[in-house]
C-alpha cells in the first residue's frame, strides 16, 4: 500500500542534465517524438511556474498551446521533480543562467527559439530577468501576476509593514519534520478543487506532493528572497527589450489567497488588487506593443489553472506579433 505522506513519481517528461543536476521537463506540441519540429510549427513557448510551483502546475496552459505551437516547461532545481541538490533560495541570474543552459540542450534536439516567454508570478521575474540577458531569444512576453520590483510602491503601507514581518522560516522550520494533518487536508482540499479539470493521471501526484514537505519547505524558501530579486531586477530593468508583450491580471481573490490574507480587512484587500492594477497597466505601457488583461473570475494562483484560454490566447495572439522562429 503508497504511504499517503510519501512522495509520487512525475506522471511524464524527461530529465535532462545541466551542470551535473537532473532538471524534470515536459515538452509537448508541434515537436514530434525526436524533437524535430514539423512544418508550420511555429514559435517555441517555454513556460515559467511561479514560486513554490512547478510546470504541470501550468498544464492546462500547455495543453492548449501545444495544439499550435512546441511548448516547454519544467521544474526549475531545488523545485518539484528536479534534483534537489540546490541552495534556496536563488539569485535571478542563477535560475535564469540554468533555463539558458537547458534551452541549449534542447536546440540541440530541434527545438529552437525565439522564444515566447509565459512567466506566472515569481516566473513572470524570471521572464523579464532572462530578456535582459539574452534579448535575441525573446520573441515575445506573457506576465501573468507577475511579481515587479516595483510593487511595493503600489501597495497601502499596512500591507507592506505585513510582508515584512513574515518569516519563511517560522513556517516550517527545520525542527518539524512532518506537516501536520489538518495543514495537509486544508491544502490538499485547495489543490484538488483548483486542479478540477486536470487529467487524474497528473493532478493525483501534483496534489500528493504539493502537501509534503520538501515541496511546502522548497516553495517557502525559494520565494524567500523576494526584495533581493527586485533590487537584481531593478539594476538592469531598462535593458528589457521592446518586444510585444500581454501582462494578464487576476481580478478576484481565490482561496489560496484568502488562506493568506485571512483577518485583513477588505478594504486592504480591494486596495492590493487597485494597487496591481495601476503597476500592471503601467508596465504594459512601457511596451510599443503592451497590454494588460483583465481575467475574472480567478485570483493569482488559480489563473493559470482555471483560466488556461486567457494564456493561451494571449500567445495566440503574440505568435502573429512575434519574430519567427530560426
Amino acid at each position: 500500500m503508497t504511504d499517503p505522506n510519501s512522495e509520487r513519481p512525475a506522471p511524464f517528461g524527461k530529465r535532462y542534465e545541466v551542470h551535473g543536476r537532473s532538471l524534470q521537463t515536459y515538452r509537448t506540441g508541434a515537436a514530434d517524438g525526436d524533437g524535430d519540429l514539423s512544418a508550420g510549427a511555429g514559435a517555441t513557448v517555454v513556460l515559467l511556474p511561479g514560486g513554490g510551483s512547478v510546470g504541470l502546475d501550468m498544464w492546462r496552459v500547455q495543453e492548449g498551446v501545444a495544439q499550435f505551437a512546441t511548448v516547454v516547461s519544467y521544474d526549475r532545481g531545488g523545485t518539484g521533480w528536479s534534483s534537489r541538490d540546490v541552495t534556496l533560495p536563488r539569485t535571478l541570474a542563477e535560475v535564469t543562467g540554468e533555463l539558458r543552459n537547458l534551452l541549449e540542450l534542447l536546440r540541440a534536439e530541434g527545438v529552437s527559439g525565439p522564444y515566447i516567454i509565459v512567466g506566472h508570478s515569481l516566473g513572470g521575474l524570471y521572464a523579464r530577468y532572462f530578456a535582459t540577458q539574452h534579448p535575441e531569444q525573446v520573441a515575445a512576453l506573457v506576465l501573468i501576476e507577475p511579481g515587479h520590483e516595483d510593487l511595493r510602491k503600489y501597495m497601502p503601507k499596512e500591507l507592506t509593514d505585513l510582508w515584512d514581518g513574515f518569516d519563511p522560516d517560522a513556517v516550517l522550520p527545520d525542527e518539524i519534520h512532518e506537516v501536520p494533518q489538518e495543514i495537509r487536508d486544508f491544502y490538499r482540499g485547495l489543490f484538488q478543487d483548483a486542479m478540477a479539470q486536470f487529467p487524474a493521471e497528473i493532478r493525483e501526484p501534483l496534489v500528493a506532493n504539493h502537501v509534503h514537505r520538501a515541496w511546502l519547505r522548497g516553495g517557502i524558501q525559494e520565494s524567500s528572497n523576494v526584495k533581493a530579486l527586485g533590487e537584481e531586477m531593478r539594476a538592469v530593468a531598462d535593458a528589457v527589450p521592446d518586444v510585444p508583450t500581454v501582462l494578464l491580471t487576476a481580478m478576484d481573490i481565490d482561496p489560496f489567497k484568502r488562506a493568506v490574507i485571512a483577518g485583513m480587512s477588505e478594504e486592504l484587500v480591494a486596495a492590493e488588487t487597485a494597487g496591481k492594477l495601476r503597476l500592471y497597466d503601467e508596465v504594459a505601457a512601457s511596451f510599443t506593443h503592451g497590454e494588460n488583461r483583465r481575467v475574472e473570475g480567478v485570483g493569482h494562483v488559480t489563473l493559470v489553472m482555471q483560466r488556461p484560454d486567457a494564456v493561451v490566447d494571449a500567445v495566440r495572439d503574440l505568435m502573429g506579433l512575434s519574430r519567427p522562429a530560426r
